[in-house]
């Protein structure tokens, strides 16, 4: 697939909006042969602070994919694929609801972390993409990370899903499970709203939770299954590194970690997909089984972002350009490439069309159906997209090839068709441009929550608070 090159006039008219082709012309995508109804299984597959090109197939040599670069190769690799935010839990918002994250209090929090933050999360009244395919007729299930708000209130059952097995918050140590400093901290793992305890590195237990899952499943019923790692995300411990796990005095591993052993845990990822693949395959469910592969955000201190410039918390491409990855042997065709822009609220309304329904009326998603263009039946066409971090302190907008940033009290206009690694600044040249992307993310800004005092990510004395509570600032 070519990139669709339009004039800057039309670049800077696009806005998110919906799919241009309606949800009832893309229901047969949802068909069999015979027309009957013949919905996909869906399973969506999340690694969390992946670099751009950790994995093979996006350019990683250090070490080995082969089961996610096999994902690829059969399937369509999006060039593209942005994060909604630079962080993890305002990005997880985006996904499940398929709306800017700052449309929720929730949202704000980037991420959200720490007791003072215990009363906000996902609203359960809020449609989200598993209640919408539960009211499509599907199974559903999350095994791993939620990070969408505690208990009591908040919760995957309380938000579509019949099934849940991980972890609440942000993060845990991968062999005592555990979400915090201190032997005083319960353990993190939850089946439902149970707290449990199970032996075993996480990546590998959340794999064999879902592979479980995907064996008792059949073609009478289609599931959807969410599959959040928390890998390769700190603490800094791979397969092997227990007793790393027992030295660790605090969570967050500041001083700890090295290229070798984030080369271990992304190869656990890799290894742990591999195993829920096969268990797919076994079932004979992967013809019309659609699989996504994307990560929350961009990479840490440790991971690939090459070409880009710049890792998570920045709003620079290196901290929201993620992989992206799809696979639905039954409608697309292996071996593809697409230089389509796609971004994590997409998702919603791209998954709910594949099986043959849409959103809530009520909730109209801001991501945009691009089902027409993974499925061959529609040209690549140009995104305008929005970002803010820590309420005005950076902000971006793509349209087009077109990039504005503002980071670090400093403006920057990009053209990302010739200059991936954000470094010629056009903002001179090119002023108007610069002028109408900035009124253009000052509207779609104006439109979205209001920081207010009392969002403790975004407040002054963030770092005060977040020490309080024994969580970094963001």
């Amino acid at each position: 697939m070519t990139q669709f090159k339009p004039t800057r006039r039309r670049i800077l008219q696009a806005v998110p909006a919906l799919a241009i082709l309606p949800y009832a012309g893309l229901a047969n995508a949802a068909l069999g042969s015979n027309g009957t109804k013949h919905q996909p299984n869906i399973i969506f597959i999340m690694a969390d602070d992946l670099g751009y090109a950790d994995l093979g197939v996006y350019g990683q040599t250090a070490f080995k994919t082969p089961n996610l670069d096999k994902l690829a190769q059969q399937g369509l690799r999006l060039t593209q694929t942005y994060a909604n935010s630079c962080v993890c839990s305002a990005t997880r918002f985006a996904l499940i609801t398929g709306r800017y994250q700052y449309r929720l209090r929730g949202g704000l929090e980037e991420p959200l972390a720490g007791s003072s933050v215990e009363h906000l999360g996902l609203p359960p009244e809020h449609p989200t993409l598993p209640s919408l395919l539960k009211k499509a007729g599907y199974n559903t299930a999350l095994f791993g990370k939620w990070h969408l708000g505690s208990l009591p209130k908040f919760g995957p059952l309380k938000s579509g899903y019949d099934v849940f097995f991980g972890n609440y918050a942000g993060a845990l140590d991968y062999f005592t499970h555990k979400p915090g400093v201190g032997s005083d901290v319960p353990d993190g793992l939850y089946e439902g709203e149970v707290p449990v305890k199970e032996v075993g590195y996480y990546t590998d237990i959340v794999a064999n939770h879902a592979s479980q899952y995907i064996g008792k499943q059949t073609a009478a019923k289609p599931f959807f299954l969410s599959l959040h790692f928390t890998a390769p995300h700190w603490p800094w411990e791979g397969p092997g590194d227990e007793a790393v796990s027992h030295e660790i005095k605090n969570l967050f591993h500041l001083d700890g970690g090295s290229l070798e052993t984030y080369g271990k845990m992304v190869e656990a990822l890799d290894a742990a997909v591999g195993r829920v693949l096969n268990t797919l395959q076994q079932q004979g469910l992967a013809d019309n089984t659609i699989v996504v592969f994307t990560s929350d955000n961009g990479g840490e201190r440790f991971s690939n972002t090459w070409p880009f410039s710049g890792q998570k918390t920045e709003l620079l491409e290196g901290g929201i350009r993620v992989p992206g990855i799809i696979r639905w042997p039954a409608q697309i065709k292996a071996g593809q490439v697409s230089d389509q822009v796609v971004t994590s609220m997409d998702w919603l309304p791209t998954l709910l069309a594949a099986a043959g329904t849409q959103p809530d009326a009520q909730y109209q998603p801001d991501g945009e159906n691009v089902l027409p263009v993974v499925l061959g039946q529609a040209a690549i066409r140009p995104r305008t997209l929005f970002w803010r971090y820590k309420g005005q302190e950076q902000a971006a907008v793509r349209s087009g090839d077109w990039k504005y940033l503002k980071i670090n009290g400093n403006e920057f206009l990009f053209d990302l068709g010739k200059d991936q690694r954000e470094r010629a600044n056009l903002a001179e040249k090119h002023p108007q441009v610069l002028a109408e992307l900035k009124e253009k993310w000052q509207q779609w800004n104006n439109s979205m929550l209001p920081i207010t005092p009392d969002v403790r990510s975004h407040s002054v004395n963030g770092k005060m608070q977040a020490d309080k509570y024994g969580v970094p600032a963001p």
